[in-house]
């Protein structure tokens, strides 16, 4: 057990919160380059470069939609924030967001696109198509494009019209008159969103052993004049909007959460528009134009080489069939135990950890669904954040309230951007006959739990799921995550305390296992942290480890200056954002901070106190965040089982240490710099190592 820690020896140094702390946003941009260089390495297949560009660009849109729209909404609020200190935030991530957007294209003009050309992937522009292309693609537009386009000449009856949030539109300044007699110039053509985007030609069309594309920007661009016969085209460019997109609903005003978010939603598409992407080409009067319509400043103005929707291309990656030009195929595996038996009969045995993607989900799937059949099992429950619109996790939740089991469902209605696809599952589960519950008011219920009560000759007995991920079948094969499958009494006890309280709202009883958010797990942390740079005091050696996603809540921070300063010896794998600067004498210099950025996207958290050897490990699904510690309701959980908990350190936590490929290394400025190794045979890929190596027997950290 953790003990409680003396008071700090070494008083902190007093310095301005801009010293000690990182930017947030910059951090978070930053991690968004360590992306990009992903599609920048040669050594990565090139679709899977392309993939990265494309990952790189959906990261800038929610960069914008949330953060930006954050520190926008901020100004026009005037609170939280001083207005130079805002403006100056404001021009730093204007100015790298520039350089990010730069970049991306032109490594996708200049590299991405020809090599794929080399290789027998084209994507055509209009005058890169022969004769025969330009053919079928003006067919193409005549029976496919041009019945649900509906331009809309700008006039006092016709005001610019609705845009949805980053949708594909196009603006066009016409010569002459119209049909009757006026002289309306600016016409507004939206691209419907029913249409594909990434456009794949007969294969008849291409050479043999090749494909080729086009996007539905270049089919419009080619064929727009045809939209206005007698009148002359003097300008045009496609362009892109992007909005704020954080829902708000008055939660203590609101009687049932589900329609409010359900109304909001519609408004989403509309929300404050915070960035606009045009064409390279695009005249400046019309670039301005759309500007003062939306409002935007014109530093958030991107006039981009190329689509003004990179993230479409990630279409191209799906439609090509090219073994050599993807990541070699990978399959995870199952423990074998879990094969010959009973999913219960196995836990009843010993706990099951599961590393994923090396290690299927599977097992969890067949977990609930076991339990849906089991005639023994008389109750389900579980927690949902993300899950996606096909889950066969739901079906089997919904199989088992229809067939009489107590199935109790917490749904994350406000899931940022799977509101919907949870909105839809909330119908169908109530429909089925489950208690649907939609978390606590004001804060976001993203635990990942899921419990189930048996009725066995010795009684009633727990089993239980806890991960660091979410139940989405997608997300599980490309997202690095840890799920402990249990029959512990003591811990799936505990479980069921969390959803007493989340479907009661009542006060938790005391937990001996489970760090609680908003109630235990920031002060947990803490003290864990506290009780090393105790021990590091009374000069034994002390050590932390964390493994998280991101790092900014600032009471932690100043812990783990607190620890260092006393001589624990910290490694911090922190993938995204990290507020912490490392690297400053006399307050964070025993403190180190890398980003693994590789084939799979890191998103397991784990927390390892070395404890005077007794090596404490928590998996949670929280990161260091005051979001997270405070706003959310969030778990982190103990592995109990000495071998599991070797198989967390050697899994999860050492291989990352060791990683000298994909590992990128924070400096005291903010700066991240890419570990290499010094030959190709001293080399070593953590994921790679996990890929091919997992179940090797673990071991503690090096002391």
């Amino acid at each position: 057990m953790i003990r409680k820690a003396k008071p700090e020896s070494s008083p902190q140094p007093e310095l301005p919160a801009n010293t000690i702390y990182l930017n947030r946003e910059l951090s978070q941009l930053a991690f968004n380059r360590r992306v990009l260089a992903q599609a920048e390495d040669a050594s990565v297949p090139l679709l899977e470069r392309l993939r990265y560009l494309c990952i790189c660009s959906s990261n800038l849109d929610e960069f914008f939609e949330v953060r930006i729209a954050s520190l926008l909404a901020n100004r026009i609020e005037g609170e939280n924030i001083d207005p130079p200190e805002l403006r100056a935030a404001l021009e730093r991530t204007s100015a790298e967001c520039h350089r990010i957007v730069t970049r991306q294209y032109q490594l996708l003009n200049e590299e991405i696109l020809p090599q794929l050309a080399r290789n027998g992937v084209h994507l055509l522009r209009h005058e890169d198509r022969n004769e025969a292309q330009r053919a079928w693609v003006k067919h193409y537009f005549e029976q496919n494009v041009r019945p649900l386009l509906t331009p809309i000449g700008l006039d006092p009856a016709h005001p610019f019209p609705q845009v949805h949030n980053k949708s594909l539109n196009f603006i066009i300044e016409l010569s002459g008159k119209d049909a009757f007699g006026r002289g309306t110039a600016v016409v507004i053509v939206k691209a419907p969103r029913v249409l594909p985007r990434v456009i794949k030609l007969p294969a008849n069309l291409s050479p043999k052993g090749s494909c080729s594309f086009c996007l539905l920007s270049s089919v419009i661009h080619a064929h727009i004049a045809d939209l206005f016969p007698g009148r002359e085209i003097i300008a045009y460019s496609q362009f892109r909007v992007t909005r704020n997109s954080d829902l708000w609903v008055d939660e203590e005003e609101v009687k049932n959460l589900r329609q409010a978010l359900e109304t909001e939603l519609q408004s989403r598409q509309f929300g404050v528009a915070v960035r606009l992407e045009v064409a390279s080409n695009c005249p400046a009067h019309l670039a301005d134009f759309l500007l003062n319509q939306f409002n935007i400043e014109r530093n958030r103005l991107y006039a981009v080489q190329g689509p003004v929707n990179m993230v479409r291309l990630s279409e191209i990656v799906n439609l090509v069939d090219l073994p050599d030009l993807r990541f070699p195929p990978f399959s995870p595996t199952l423990p074998p135990h879990l094969a010959n038996e009973s999913i219960f009969a196995a836990l009843d045995r010993k706990d099951v950890l599961l590393h994923h993607p090396f290690q299927s989900f599977q097992p969890v799937v067949d977990f609930i669904r076991s339990a849906a059949h089991d005639p023994k099992v008389l109750a389900i429950k579980q927690t949902i954040y993300r899950t996606g619109m096909n889950s066969d996790l739901m079906e089997a939740l919904i199989y088992a309230a229809q067939h009489g089991k107590e199935v109790t469902v917490i749904v994350e209605l406000m899931a940022r951007f799977d509101e919907e696809a949870n909105i839809n599952w909330a119908v169908k589960l109530e429909q089925a006959g489950a208690q649907v519950v939609y978390g606590v008011v004001g804060l976001k219920t993203h635990a990942k739990l899921a419990l189930v009560i048996r009725s066995e000759e010795r009684g009633l007995r727990f089993y239980a799921h806890l991960g660091t991920g979410n139940y989405h079948p997608n997300t599980t094969k490309f997202y690095t995550d840890f799920g402990l499958l249990t029959s512990n009494q003591e811990l799936t006890a505990e479980v069921n305390e969390v959803f007493i309280h989340l479907t009661s709202l009542t006060k938790p009883r005391s937990l001996s296992h489970l760090w609680l958010a908003p109630f235990s797990l920031q002060k947990e942390i803490i003290r864990a942290i506290r009780n090393e740079a105790q021990i590091a005091r009374e000069g034994r050696p002390a050590r932390i480890i964390a493994k998280m996603n991101a790092l900014l809540d600032e009471s932690v921070i100043r812990a783990l200056y607190a620890a260092s300063a006393d001589g624990v010896k910290i490694d911090l794998i922190v993938r995204g954002a990290c507020a912490l600067r490392p690297g400053v004498r006399g307050l964070s210099e025993n403190i180190k901070v890398r980003s693994i950025i590789g084939r799979y996207l890191e998103h397991s958290r784990i927390y390892y106190f070395r404890n005077d050897l007794a090596h404490d490990v928590y998996l949670a699904s929280a990161d260091w965040m005051n979001r997270n510690l405070f706003r959310r309701i969030e778990v982190a959980f103990p592995v109990l089982d000495k071998t599991l908990k070797k198989r967390v350190i050697s899994e999860g936590l050492n291989p990352y240490l060791k990683d000298n490929t994909h590992s990128w290394h924070l400096d005291v400025n903010g700066g991240y710099t890419l570990k290499k190794p010094r030959s190709k045979a001293q080399s070593f890929n953590a994921q790679q190592h996990l890929m091919t190596t997992l179940g090797i027997p673990a071991t503690p950290p090096d002391e």
